[in-house]
């Protein structure tokens, strides 16, 4: 059948099962927000406040759905605003395609109107980009940004198409989506090998990241850890992975994870890395990191392999593939004194709380006060910084894709959309948003997003009013120069949310938290808290950049 550019673009995006999109209206991308207006009784688009909140969004939507994001842009400014999204969702391996409109073909690198380079600035962010110069490759050009963008490790694809493409008129026939294989690359005696240097071992550990959840793999790391009888550390990105009130769980490693993780790490003698890429976060000194530890690396990309750190052993693939296969492949084992002596170590590294203020509210005691009230699928999202830390450390998860946060790029600013993307995605189900008034200020304009779609997203800002964890690297590193990390704004959080039409609450202390926290969860509509903590409230333990557990930071002078 006969349709213009837009019409194919839509029909495309029905093809892949999508029914949700994100983005801003604009002159390049005109026609195809007319062609969505003709097919909004199948695609359902929500209108961000800004282009980088629709592509957080889309990234949220992802996260929480295993599905492809995706999101809409026009030229020039429009495309610009999207590159920390796509950037966030490339450092984070999430699946999403961005469509962004350009002047027309012959308007291209002339300095016209609105005119940018958006592939060339996309480049090093995205897995692939496209420019679609002639109507004839659209559709196929659409259904090979979704199959990149969700093959392999997963990550971003952009689509630029000039605006005379979106208004040519070309056949059109529908094609069923070609299914995504990711093929097992290690072959028998590679998980031989792998069970050979596993049956040596006396005291493995497993540290997973977010390739575990990615890959839908947390029934396969559960039956691994339980038949090895191992324990399990995750990386920021691999909670929810592995249920935390199992009991070989320990805990979050590197740099604010807990004091038997970090000694775990150095006194094991096998680490077996599932989905994880030893980020500097993690692996602080790469030379000393699992220094007497034998290392088996499980991993999709093979790029990741020897990159941060060396190892002895990989195993390529899925990790739903690789993680059965060498569950099939090992011997049942188990070791109560290695489990006994995690626990040991987890005691002696506890760290000591703040006393009790009648002036602020504990961060811990709020966001336990939080978990509480919420179901073990809801979803908590979090800005970057002290907050996000906390949250990590203190919040309990328990199933995969409940949990949204920049961990690659740690993008201040990342929550709202996030939050947003996720309640579209889940609407039967509460979302969090745990942020910093730093964080907040950046991206307080998606207020309006949320309650135009009137989305169940609880916001709980933990307001210092400093930039916290900057302020606590100057603290540690910086001789307590704080260099504008005492900002004195005096904005009234409360008064913004009711500006814009959300109930805002304020938590002033410990005794005020539950009261007020029980308020805003009463309903399903959107609410902000505006909860008042200390601005010399630090995130603790933490391992100086570089270190190792040996000199991790238990209290601060």
């Amino acid at each position: 059948m006969k349709l213009n550019g837009s019409e194919i673009i839509a029909e495309c995006l029905l093809e892949q099962g999508v029914d949700t999109v994100f983005g801003y209206p604009g002159g390049a991308v005109l026609n195809i927000y007319d062609a969505l207006y003709k097919y909004s009784d199948r695609i359902t688009h929500i209108l961000s406040a800004h282009e980088q909140g629709a592509a957080h969004a889309a990234d949220g939507y992802a996260r929480t759905t295993g599905k492809c994001g995706v999101v809409f842009a026009t030229s020039g400014p429009g495309a610009t605003n999207l590159i920390t999204g796509i950037a966030t969702a490339y450092m984070d391996s999430i699946p999403m395609v961005a469509v962004t409109g350009n002047v027309t073909n012959d308007l291209l690198a002339r300095d016209s109107f609105q005119e940018v380079d958006i592939c060339g600035i996309s480049m090093p962010v995205t897995k692939h980009n496209f420019i679609v110069k002639d109507v004839k490759d659209l559709a196929n050009v659409i259904r090979k940004a979704f199959k990149i963008a969700m093959s392999g490790r997963k990550g971003p694809v952009l689509i630029d198409i000039p605006k005379d493409v979106t208004g040519a008129v070309y056949d059109y026939e529908p094609v069923k989506p070609d299914k995504i294989e990711n093929p097992l690359l290690s072959d028998k005696n590679d998980f031989l090998y792998a069970s050979k240097l596993i049956s040596a071992a006396k005291c493995p550990m497993i540290y997973m990241g977010g390739g575990v959840v990615s890959s839908d793999a947390e029934k396969e790391l559960i039956a691994l850890a339980e038949k090895l009888d191992c324990p399990v550390a995750s990386s920021v990105m691999g909670l929810g992975g592995f249920p935390q009130s199992h009991r070989l769980y320990m805990g979050t490693i590197g740099m604010h994870g807990g004091y038997e993780t970090g000694k775990a790490t150095d006194n094991c003698d096998l680490i077996l890395t599932a989905g994880a890429r030893f980020s500097d976060r993690v692996a602080g000194d790469r030379n000393k990191f699992g220094k007497d530890a034998c290392i088996i690396q499980l991993d999709i990309d093979k790029a990741e392999i020897n990159k941060n750190v060396k190892i002895d052993c990989c195993l390529l693939g899925d990790l739903k593939d690789t993680l059965r296969v060498l569950t099939e492949t090992v011997e049942k084992t188990e070791r109560p004194e290695w489990i006994a002596q995690l626990a040991e170590w987890g005691k002696q590294g506890e760290v000591m709380e703040t006393p009790k203020s009648d002036e602020y509210a504990h961060p811990y005691h709020v966001i336990e006060a939080v978990r509480a009230l919420t179901k073990d699928s809801d979803i908590i999202v979090t800005d970057v910084g002290q907050h996000q830390m906390w949250v990590s450390q203190k919040y309990r998860f328990e199933k995969p894709r409940t949990w949204c946060t920049s961990g690659g790029l740690g993008t201040m600013g990342y929550g709202m959309g996030a939050a947003i993307g996720s309640a579209v995605a889940n609407p039967d189900k509460r979302v969090v948003l745990f942020t910093g008034d730093g964080s907040f200020h950046m991206n307080l304009n998606e207020l309006a997003t949320v309650c135009s779609y009137d989305l169940n997203v609880k916001i709980i800002v933990l307001n210092n009013k400093v930039l916290g964890m900057v302020r606590q690297w100057q603290k540690l590193f910086y001789g307590r120069r704080f260099s504008q990390t005492d900002p004195h704004r005096k904005t009234d959080f409360v008064k913004v949310a009711e500006a814009f039409g959300i109930k805002g609450l304020r938590i002033h202390n410990d005794d005020d938290a539950e009261s007020v926290l029980a308020q805003a969860f009463a309903d399903d509509k959107p609410a902000l808290i505006d909860c008042r903590i200390s601005p010399d409230e630090n995130v603790l333990p933490m391992i100086p950049p570089g270190k190792t557990v040996d000199d991790l930071i238990t209290e601060m002078e």
